[in-house]
């Protein structure tokens, strides 16, 4: 408890330092060092989608990690699919942990949830003899949001077994159009087949305890909320853009992932 707590005042007074822009003083965490692999959507882009500087790279001043980006514009679960093997095409298994923020573009497309098993009758041998039983199978079905991260987590866990795997929630969204059709309403309403985001938030949540992995829940402890004005100072665009945090909302995300992965291992090689 008393390494926890002095480790916890030297990242507060680090990331005190980092946001003002001076040089940080890296606490020794069992983070330093390690590589991190980020998967996502626009928000873990490396072309900056609405803000100068991402959390990834404020991870490495705060904690001293090393990371590795793989995140997309656009990408659902779908396309951290293709981020997961290009990961395993580039690294190995040279790779620390492995971070998956992705989710918000499942819902904004109307990705219905679906199921995570397929129930089948198998013969198993149960206390001695030969029997009939229901099976739980996991379903792994691309145009489903259950399915999506099932077949993504059974790629994870095949081809990193000695990583760390971390989930992280979508985080809260409001008003953005870019242009087009392309208009997004603010959470307090449903998407095209009548889901709010809390719905897609919660799935992750879940898929943590069936796929033995944690969950940083972003979408509560960022503290980031656009719905309502005060925090648009937190995003790209009060206007136009209050989907995209800003320098300012990444950096508060990444203060929040530091102090959740202090209480997670690295990796277990």
């Amino acid at each position: 408890m008393k390494h926890l707590l002095m480790t916890g005042l030297a990242i507060a007074t680090m990331s005190m330092c980092v946001h003002a822009e001076a040089e940080p003083t890296i606490p020794d965490t069992q983070w330093k060092g390690k590589k991190v692999a980020f998967l996502g959507d626009s928000i873990t882009d490396k072309i900056h989608v609405g803000t100068a500087k991402n959390y990834w790279q404020y991870l490495p001043e705060m904690l001293g990690i090393e990371s590795l980006v793989y995140g997309i514009n656009g990408h659902t679960w779908v396309g951290v699919m293709e981020q997961a093997k290009k990961l395993k095409a580039e690294v190995g298994g040279d790779v620390d942990a492995i971070f998956i923020f992705a989710g918000t573009n499942d819902y904004n497309g109307g990705t219905p949830l679906g199921e995570w098993w397929n129930i089948v009758e198998e013969e198993v041998n149960s206390h001695g003899r030969m029997m009939k039983k229901p099976r739980r199978v996991f379903q792994k079905n691309m145009a489903t949001y259950r399915g999506r991260i099932n077949t993504v987590m059974e790629f994870l866990k095949e081809n990193f077994p000695d990583q760390q795997i971390v989930l992280m929630t979508p985080i809260h969204r409001a008003f953005a159009t870019f242009g087009g059709a392309n208009i997004q309403p603010e959470e307090s309403y449903p998407n095209d087949i009548g889901l709010y985001v809390d719905e897609y938030v919660k799935v992750i949540k879940e898929a943590g305890n069936l796929w033995a992995v944690p969950v940083i829940d972003l979408n509560s402890v960022s503290g980031l909320y656009p719905v309502t004005p005060s925090h648009a100072k937190y995003f790209h665009d009060a206007k136009t853009d209050l989907l995209h945090p800003n320098a300012q909302g990444h950096y508060r995300m990444a203060k929040a992932m530091a102090y959740q992965m202090m209480m997670l291992p690295a990796e277990f090689k």
